[in-house]
């Protein structure tokens, strides 16, 4: 079952019974609501379920919710108009859903042959794209109205599991796979800029630091966080220990340049905090979350 935990005082808890989470994004408009892509069985079989929901004195409110064919994976508020959500699915196909809109997509684009694992909307002013990557190895780039795709990027040797816009550099993204590479990818060139042989493992996620357009950070299947400078990919500028099995997805803060998020398959979330002045890490097990969620 879906269940969503907001901690603060007190912890609030939504269960949709028969679906699992893959992903949940916060409004950009809205710091109360939040929206939440899940499917049946664990994406193996069955559909997938988009809910929105807003979070009240007394707990999480279901705001709309809508049925898809097949398991979603991942789910992005657009950056320009606060009733709209792209989601990317099982079949391939990526959905644009309104609020407003009780029933059905406004629109829907099938272009990966595979599943459609990432999504993600620009952030920077003066730029509306939509990326997505997919099982197929291929990324695409889209534009809000999900005409036909602007480009499709190649390069990755497997799964693409994570797609994130640069939040300083226009038509910049980064890619994270299966084959165990970052990839910086620019999109007005159709090029890859960078191919970082990040892990020895699956990466799972990558999130790029809202203060330093410099700084990315990798979660992997060997249980590390790897923290990189783009300015010097020989190394990792320092690798975050902890975890016991896979990371599934990680996040810099977007109120504190030194603070990460990151969970696990082992039903761990854990913050850390980077001390900036001396290019080191120390790992602050703020808050653990840990739910057997069956």
């Amino acid at each position: 079952m879906v269940s969503l935990y907001v901690t603060m005082m007190t912890v609030k808890v939504f269960r949709s019974p028969a679906r699992h989470g893959y992903a949940v994004e916060v409004s950009p408009y809205i710091p109360s609501r939040v929206a939440c892509a899940a499917s049946q069985y664990y994406g193996i079989a069955g559909c997938g379920t988009l809910l929105v929901l807003d979070q009240t004195e007394t707990g999480l409110t279901l705001v709309r919710s809508w049925e898809w064919s097949d398991g979603l994976f991942d789910v992005a508020w657009s950056e320009a108009n606060e009733h709209i959500l792209v989601a990317g699915g099982g079949d391939g196909s990526l959905q644009l859903w309104d609020t407003a809109n009780h029933s059905a997509p406004l629109r829907v684009a099938k272009e990966h042959t595979q599943e459609v694992y990432t999504v993600d909307w620009s952030q920077t002013r003066g730029e509306s794209l939509i990326v997505s990557g997919s099982w197929d190895q291929t990324v695409k780039v889209w534009d809000p109205a999900l005409s036909p795709s602007l480009t499709t990027l190649r390069g990755h040797e497997g799964v693409i599991y994570s797609t994130i816009w640069s939040p300083h550099i226009p038509g910049c993204f980064a890619s994270a796979s299966g084959d165990g590479t970052l990839r910086i990818w620019d999109v007005k060139g159709a090029a890859c800029r960078l191919a970082i042989p990040a892990h020895k493992a699956e990466i799972l996620s990558c999130d790029w630091c809202k203060y330093d357009q410099n700084v990315v950070a990798t979660g992997s299947v060997d249980c590390t966080v790897c923290v990189w400078d783009l300015r010097n990919i020989r190394q990792p500028v320092n690798q975050l220990l902890g975890h016991t099995y896979a990371i599934r997805r990680l996040k810099f803060s977007p109120f504190d340049k030194t603070v990460l998020a990151s969970c696990s398959y082992d039903f761990t979330v854990s913050y850390c905090q980077r001390e900036w002045m001396v290019s080191s890490w120390q790992k602050q097990r703020v808050r653990t979350l840990r739910e057997n969620l069956r």
